[in-house]
């Protein structure tokens, strides 16, 4: 079969390339080596929403009385129909994007797939049977899956990764996270607020290390607020599974720790999945585990290209899929933009939600601007107040000269739904007065987006 496009994976870089491929005109096929849709919403950011609500829902089940109802007494769960609603959600939108191919005309084709010189690739699907496919351009979009350290080898039962996090058989009595990244708070978010025991290690000084410092702080002293045993600073150093459970020696500043679990989670991170997909063979050249692309992802073969995890740029479902609308309107010719990649947004869904773009107060200041900060808190906000959930505030960092916004950094109940407005600000180039000229509906917790602008220019209203 000879095609304009292949493109091998189909998670949220994949699905949505062939999808803008196909809109484009191109003769398309979609290899998956098994499920349409990838990680990202079979065993990733999908399903955790969907044990995040639970979990969310449990939690107002158990506060019921803040809102003026009747307490519910002892609410329970069935922790298997929690990980099977979880697994529901995801296997409906897999089904979701089978229709899309279909409606698209998107040939999809099961199987391993193994980039060929020539402008090949060849296929094995689960029965052992091999065919090669062939087409003018090929998009590579494999992703990633989670990275094992040397000193924390997962084997799927006591030292698990996020995969097996998704999917336990049994609600754990207690649990290690080792890494406090987005995967690691969000799970331990859920475990914990469901009545598993939760120690948190993170090697850096502050959880959630890639975010505003003053966001991470405020996290932690929450998470903590809500049980969570949170050590910063700290690293694991072995793991013992020999016992019943797990027993973890931990380096802190003031010596070893050993901390004991029935389940330790390595969130650490993730590795790029670029092996036994025939980029030696090819020639496709790589640099330290991701493969070297130019600015509109071309590979340093003519006529592969890869995006999404597998590049050096923000692991993330919105840019994997990004990067492939890009590259597939390069190929057809019409004019596309460069994706700005300090305009991109990070969310994190625990509680309460950080998101956040562009530079933090101390980057702003490293790269030397004169800067105006502002700052929200949602205790002033009457529609947070109302909603019963004050925990959180909005800060916004500003150039003093210019007016560009800067940064824009949020944590609180619902953040992760407001921070596309900073984020089309930034690339509308709009300046702090503008942000506060322009009427926002009252009452919502986006007022407090413009309350935190204002409070940057010392016109804050409500504070």
């Amino acid at each position: 079969m000879n095609y304009d496009i292949i493109v091998v994976g189909s998670g949220p870089g994949g699905y949505v390339t062939a999808i803008r491929a196909s809109q484009l005109g191109f003769k398309t096929a979609i290899i998956e080596k098994e499920n349409l849709g990838g990680i990202c919403l079979n065993w990733g950011c999908i399903p955790t929403k969907a044990l995040l609500k639970s979990a969310h829902v449990f939690h107002y089940l158990n506060h019921a009385e803040e809102y003026g109802l009747n307490k519910v007494e002892n609410p329970g769960f069935d922790f298997s129909k929690v990980i099977q609603r979880s697994r529901g959600v995801a296997t409906k939108m897999s089904g979701g994007i089978s229709f899309l191919m279909k409606k698209n005309k998107i040939d999809v084709v099961m199987g391993e797939a193994k980039v060929k010189p020539g402008k090949k690739v060849q296929v094995t699907d689960k029965d052992g049977k091999v065919s090669e496919l062939s087409a003018s351009h090929i998009i590579i979009a494999t992703g990633a899956r989670s990275r094992e350290l040397p000193n924390l080898p997962q084997d799927g039962k006591k030292v698990i990764g996020y995969r097996q996090a998704l999917s336990l058989a049994e609600q754990p009595k207690s649990m290690i996270v080792v890494g406090s990244g987005a995967i690691g708070v969000e799970f331990a978010d859920f475990y914990n607020t469901m009545g598993t025991k939760v120690t948190v290690v993170e090697f850096m000084p502050n959880i959630v290390p890639v975010e505003d410092e003053e966001i991470s702080k405020h996290l932690e002293k929450s998470l903590k607020k809500a049980g969570i045993n949170i050590m910063t600073s700290s690293s694991v150093e072995s793991v013992d599974t020999s016992g019943e459970g797990v027993k973890a020696s931990v380096k802190t500043k003031d010596g070893m720790v050993t901390l004991e679990a029935d389940i330790l989670l390595s969130a650490v991170g993730i590795t790029a999945n670029i092996e036994n997909i025939g980029l030696e063979e090819t020639g496709i050249k790589t640099d330290k585990g991701r493969v070297l692309v130019n600015e509109w992802y071309e590979t340093s073969v003519p006529g592969y290209y890869a995006i999404g995890d597998i590049i050096p740029t923000q692991a993330l479902a919105h840019v994997a899929s990004a990067e492939g609308i890009t590259c597939v309107e390069k190929i057809k010719g019409i004019h596309t933009e460069k994706i700005d990649y300090g305009n991109i947004p990070g969310c994190t869904y625990c509680a309460p939600e950080i998101a956040s773009v562009g530079l933090t107060e101390k980057q702003a200041k490293e790269k030397g601007y004169e800067i105006k900060v502002g700052k929200f808190p949602l205790s002033a906000s009457g529609k947070a107040t109302a909603n019963g959930n004050t925990d959180g505030f909005i800060k916004v960092v500003f150039d003093a000269k210019y007016g560009e916004w800067l940064g824009c950094h949020m944590i609180g109940e619902g953040v992760t739904d407001m921070i596309a407005e900073a984020v089309v600000a930034r690339k509308l180039e709009t300046t702090g007065h503008e942000i506060i000229k322009s009427i926002h509906p009252h009452p919502t917790v986006s007022e407090a987006i413009m309350e935190a602008v204002a409070a940057a220019y010392g016109e804050v209203i409500h504070i």
